[in-house]
């Protein structure tokens, strides 16, 4: 339309119409032009509302020598010299051994020029019995008899060792107990499958302590938690397990419940739950359908007080009315779980 030059045309008339005509076309091509784009950004939008990609916006290349945008994240990353370092830096020496050429191999004039080093990283799998012998001494004038204690670790029949292997290889290495007791008798340790798994979940009340100081650091180390569930059965009853993490820790534990005061208890690490009730309470509870005589019933307990869980309930047992139905108490219980602030 650009070679169309409507000033060439003699009628008048007719070259007014002409001009017309093409204003209206370049004014609807526009329309159009508009449209599409429109029509092509809400595609995008629902393809990312849906998880997946809207079309690409690929930029025209600068042949000017400009500094332009690039679509490849390869391109606008500078290019690093790589170095590669050794890894023998790292590798712990337990023994060195020298290895000799032989001599009469050697011509007349070798020289000794030093030593090649060579790491080479290996492991051995062995066992370590030990049989003590503790010395043992008898006091006749008190009656009492004196006997050597073992080494710290060794108690009952496995030593160290034994125990951080197998906790290691459980925990760490996702074997079970079944393929741990073969593995441990193939290197000469026997050991029963119930004291195999009082190992794997009696007695550790360090790792306990641990988990809970990483806990507290984790918590504490940010303004945000993220908080995940997921079902699991323990010993065949529904149990729910919980995951709370951020980019520095993950933390999980399992409860009986998936409710919102088990996510709350979880995030106080255990403590017991405390409640008040407050301007707050009655606030929340406006947006909640319960009964007014269950609300009412509310203003009988203690306000402004710190209170127990089981205070709290021991509580509602005693001022709501007894001839409630169980369906209008259940629904009243619920809803003060969900809506009564924690005082924590």
């Amino acid at each position: 339309m650009q070679t169309i030059d409507p000033s060439g045309i003699a009628d008048e008339s007719v070259r007014r119409t002409v001009e017309i005509l093409l204003n209206l076309i370049e004014e609807l091509n526009s329309q159009v032009k508009e449209l599409r784009d429109e029509n092509q950004r809400l595609r995008d939008e629902n393809n990312r509302l849906k998880g997946e990609q809207g079309k690409p916006e690929i930029k025209a290349k600068n042949n000017k020598g400009e500094q332009g945008k690039h679509s490849s994240e390869k391109e606008r990353q500078t290019p690093k010299k790589h170095t590669k370092s050794s890894k023998n830096l790292s590798i712990k020496i337990d023994r060195e051994e020298i290895l000799k050429y032989p001599l009469d191999l050697l011509p007349a004039d070798a020289e000794f020029k030093g030593y090649e080093e060579v790491t080479v990283q290996d492991i051995k799998l062995t066992t370590d019995n030990v049989l003590f012998r503790k010395q043992k001494y008898y006091s006749p004038s008190e009656g009492k008899t004196y006997l050597a204690e073992l080494p710290l670790g060794y108690e009952g029949e496995f030593g160290p060792g034994v125990k951080a292997l197998v906790i290691s290889l459980y925990y760490g290495g996702n074997m079970t107990q079944g393929k741990l007791l073969e593995f441990l008798e193939d290197i000469g340790i026997f050991m029963s499958a119930g004291h195999l798994s009082n190992l794997l979940i009696k007695n550790h009340t360090d790792f306990e302590t641990e988990k809970n100081e990483i806990y507290l650091s984790g918590l504490a180390s940010s303004p945000w938690q993220h908080f995940d569930q997921t079902g699991a059965r323990v010993g065949g009853v529904n149990h729910t397990t919980n995951v709370i993490c951020n980019p520095l820790y993950t933390v999980y534990f399992t409860t009986a419940k998936k409710d919102r005061l088990s996510v709350v208890k979880g995030l106080q690490n255990g403590r017991e739950l405390e409640f008040i009730l407050n301007p707050l309470t009655y606030e929340l509870l406006e947006n909640f359908q319960l009964p007014i005589k269950w609300k009412n019933s509310l203003k009988l307990l203690p306000q402004e007080t710190v209170l127990s869980e089981t205070q709290f309930h021991t509580l509602l047992d005693t001022y709501l009315p007894k001839e409630r139905l169980s369906t209008t108490y259940s629904c009243f219980r619920s809803s003060s779980d969900s809506f009564l602030s924690s005082a924590n």
